[in-house]
């Protein structure tokens, strides 16, 4: 196939994530403010997109307090650099069995929520974007299935398509851009989808280049996509996207590493990331010329 590069590349910085990262690196912000923070220094360095999760500010372990949402986009509004909002509205299906002999009842980090309280933050809120993992997965916990079932899929898509908020389609496998491409058929989601494609997740499309060109390959070409993958693979995936015509993604929720030994910032990564695009010819592009490609309204969140 010829060769398609993209040459006006938007950057998401994924801030924190859900994963139990807040004790392997002081970088992985925590509270409200830290998150807000983190999130205002990657736009400062050249992030287009922020995509935020929430954690306990003492622990940091994931939560989806509607009040915690409020106060990171809130925060992140008031901020002096514009920058467009991408919430996750992954949490709330989580399902960990209780083992192989005895998988029910399930067992503690259980977190199964009907669709509009996965949902309530985002109507609080209304970022430009919020997530849609679209599909059941395997991760690499013995007993936990990231749960994620057709009809919770379609309800949860349908909501976002009512309010106005841009899904983010998670695309760990071939067979979640497959879905995909059936909600659009169905008008759950509208024609000109934007699509993250998720490299190197155990245990989804492994990050090798045969396995990301079909992904590629499965995007429609009215769609809008981006790449990452995850640890040492993270920034050659800023690569791989931009020369293969994608955007890209970066942050501390895949990669807590700069280089051997050295532990990173969100900006620092983001900073690599344009050094990257930049150096391969495309133009990092910025919030207002996102919102005007993929047809996003910058809104003030609901009343409470």
């Amino acid at each position: 196939m010829p060769l398609t590069m993209n040459r006006e590349v938007f950057i998401t910085c994924a801030v924190t994530g859900s994963g139990s990262t807040q004790d392997r690196s002081p970088h992985v912000p925590r509270s409200p403010k830290q998150i807000a923070d983190a999130a205002i220094d990657a736009a400062k360095a050249g992030a287009a997109i922020v995509h935020c999760h929430v954690r306990d500010p003492e622990t940091g372990t994931p939560r989806r307090d509607v009040e915690l949402y409020r106060e990171v986009t809130d925060r992140i509004r008031d901020a002096e650099i514009d920058v467009v909002l991408n919430l996750t509205a992954g949490m709330g299906g989580d399902l960990v069995l209780g083992g192989t002999e005895n998988p029910l009842p399930t067992v503690a980090g259980t977190d199964m929520a009907g669709a509009s309280e996965r949902m309530a933050h985002i109507r609080a809120c209304l970022p430009e974007i919020c997530t849609l993992d679209c599909g059941t997965m395997n991760f690499a916990e013995a007993d936990y299935v990231m749960t994620n079932t057709p009809g919770m899929l379609r309800a949860m898509g349908s909501m976002m398509t009512e309010l106005g908020v841009k899904p983010e389609i998670e695309a760990f496998d071939t067979g979640h851009l497959w879905f995909a491409k059936e909600l659009v058929k169905e008008g759950v989601l509208k024609p000109d989808a934007l699509v993250q494609l998720c490299m190197g997740v155990p245990w989804g499309a492994p990050d090798d280049l045969n396995t990301f060109m079909a992904m590629v390959n499965n995007v429609p070409d009215e769609w809008t996509w981006s790449a990452f993958s995850l640890g040492r693979n993270q920034m050659a995936y800023v690569a791989a996207a931009t020369i293969a015509g994608g955007n890209v993604r970066v942050g501390l929720e895949d990669n807590l590493w700069l280089g051997k030994g050295q532990l990173a910032t969100n900006a620092q990564l983001v900073e690599r990331a344009v050094t990257i695009v930049e150096a391969l010819g495309a133009k990092v592009i910025g919030p207002d010329e996102v919102r005007a490609g993929l047809n996003l309204t910058k809104r003030a969140p609901a009343s409470a």
